[in-house]
């Protein structure tokens, strides 16, 4: 086990008990928490409610965490990929609320043409995504977003390392497939 990993044991038995220890688990985790939620519902309003959720529940199941090998962040990664699909699934049940565009990076401001077809582009990036099942949003959202290894994305999925590198390739297999579909490429 790795020092920060050891780190983290005491941490989170402390814990247990501790809410200020809680405090330094959420201060270590919750940014990629946050980012993960907002890229699933694309809502910022949501995405703070959601992560908020995610890390009540994590305080009030804290007790009965068990480490089984896998980053503490992949019990909760679990957690807010359950609490975003309950919001999926409300929402589905009640009416269809439109996801809002994801946050652009402000950098230089391009010209009104170049940014019209950034954001058209980016539009159907989305879209084609969103199309994708829920497993394969998931996958993306860790790789590119989060930027975590396969062996993390796989320990926070539940599969193999060799089994996410070949969702992964079929992941972006399908969405060539769908842009040379719509006449994208």
């Amino acid at each position: 086990m790795q020092l920060d990993q050891l780190d983290e044991a005491a941490l989170i038995e402390r814990a247990r008990h501790d809410p200020e220890a809680f405090g330094e688990l959420y201060e270590r985790h919750v940014d990629r928490i946050y980012n993960y939620i907002y890229y699933r519902v694309g809502s910022q309003e949501d995405a703070e409610d959601l992560t908020a959720h995610t890390f009540f529940q994590a305080l009030d199941n804290i007790g009965r965490y068990e480490d089984r090998g896998a980053p503490f962040s992949a019990w909760l990664y679990r957690i807010a990929h359950n609490t975003v699909a309950n919001l999926h699934r409300h929402r589905s049940r009640h009416k269809a609320i439109p996801l809002d565009d994801a946050a652009t990076t402000r950098e230089k401001r391009p010209t009104p043409g170049v940014a019209v077809e950034q954001k058209e582009s980016k539009a159907e990036l989305l879209d084609a995504i969103q199309r994708l099942p829920e497993e394969r949003q998931q996958l993306l959202i860790l790789k590119f977003v989060d930027r975590l290894p396969n062996a993390q994305i796989g320990q926070i999925m539940g599969r193999s390392e060799s089994s996410i590198k070949s969702l992964y390739h079929r992941t972006l297999i399908a969405l060539r497939d769908d842009f040379e579909q719509r006449d994208l490429l």
